[in-house]
């Protein structure tokens, strides 16, 4: 399908019914491939009216678990089972999947950072662009799979927003307890940012994310709530006939409400070194306690320097890897959300 609205090309048919697996081409002129296109995985399944569900992962390609449970669902989906339509991208920044990295490779940019992009922009400006004037407009619902990459790693978490649509909101929030993780953040934004899910705002789409775990891995237990998770979405949405599977389901207590805006919820490197953690993911922590300390390879005999928390609640997140750099975040910690 071509648009003028777009360099992007496919032959993708959004409005067919039927199931269609093919490639956004992105044009991509370069000293080894003169008329060349960087090629982005898309399903497309429809079945008659309803509502246009839009499945992402992989906006930062160091992100695994959201990229296998939508190349699991792209595969397995049918028409039949649906009403409606499901869009799934399944690594929107394929160079930076490709790469294992987060930014791509090819313009250096976080995909994540740029929207609604630009025509005439490089392939990350694009493919924001894209989106963003092509598919969101046909668009109802977003769901987009992050989770802490290489360098961090979360408590499975869906986050929503708070929008100034308060009826939207309500729904969102219903939507973010249906999805299933053991937390579910309330955000708030206070301008665009160039974030994907601060584009779909704008444009009056219910948006959520999910972080699903990290640490540059693809967890068992995390993978299997994410597969459940966007099943989910399409039974609440009304795309998919079946029960939801609630976490107690699954043998797990029910989301836990909590939000991340105050300011000292992260735990910041203060010096470079080595981190030693004292407490780990989903640890209840005090304001003040010493949560880990900062060793110094080149200076043996220096004192490591103690990083100590400034707020009661739970580690949701923490950095993996040993080696930091100041101001890196070692430790994001939640509180209870009121109301």
């Amino acid at each position: 399908m071509t648009s003028p609205v777009s360099r992007i090309r496919t032959a993708i048919d959004f409005e067919k019914n039927g199931k269609q697996i093919g490639d956004l081409h992105v044009p991509s002129s370069t000293n080894e491939s003169a008329y060349g296109v960087v090629p982005i995985p898309i399903a497309v399944v429809k079945n008659g009216k309803g509502p246009t569900i839009f499945f992402t992962g992989g906006v930062h390609g160091d992100e695994y678990e959201g990229q296998v449970a939508l190349m699991k669902l792209a595969r397995r989906l049918k028409a039949g089972q649906i009403q409606g339509r499901v869009i799934v991208i399944p690594a929107l920044n394929l160079p930076a999947a490709e790469a294992g990295a987060r930014c791509s490779p090819l313009d250096g940019l976080n995909m994540n950072r740029i929207f609604p992009g630009s025509k005439e922009g490089s392939i990350t400006l694009q493919i924001a662009h894209y989106v963003s004037n092509v598919i969101l407009p046909m668009v109802d619902v977003q769901i987009d799979m992050h989770s802490g990459g290489k360098t961090l790693e979360y408590i499975p978490t869906i986050i929503m927003n708070r929008s100034k649509d308060k009826k939207r909101e309500a729904r969102t929030r219903e939507a973010l307890m249906a999805f299933g993780m053991p937390i579910g953040l309330y955000d708030v934004k206070t301008d665009h940012g160039g974030l994907f899910e601060m584009e779909c705002e704008a444009r009056g789409i219910l948006a959520i994310n999910a972080e699903l775990g990290g640490a540059g891995r693809v967890d068992l237990n995390t993978l299997r709530m994410a597969e459940h998770a966007v099943d989910n979405m399409l039974k609440f949405f009304g795309l998919m006939k079946g029960k939801i599977v609630t976490p107690k389901m699954q043998g797990r207590a029910p989301t836990r409400l909590m939000e991340t805006n105050d300011p000292r919820a992260n735990v910041y490197c203060p010096d470079r070194g080595l981190f030693e953690p004292f407490v780990d993911l989903g640890a209840e922590v005090k304001a003040g306690q010493a949560l880990g300390q900062v060793h110094f390879p080149g200076n043996s005999a220096r004192e490591p320097w103690t990083v100590t928390g400034r707020l009661k609640g739970l580690v949701i997140l923490k950095r993996p890897p040993g080696r930091v750099e100041r101001g890196d975040v070692v430790f994001q910690i939640a509180t209870d959300k009121k109301g």
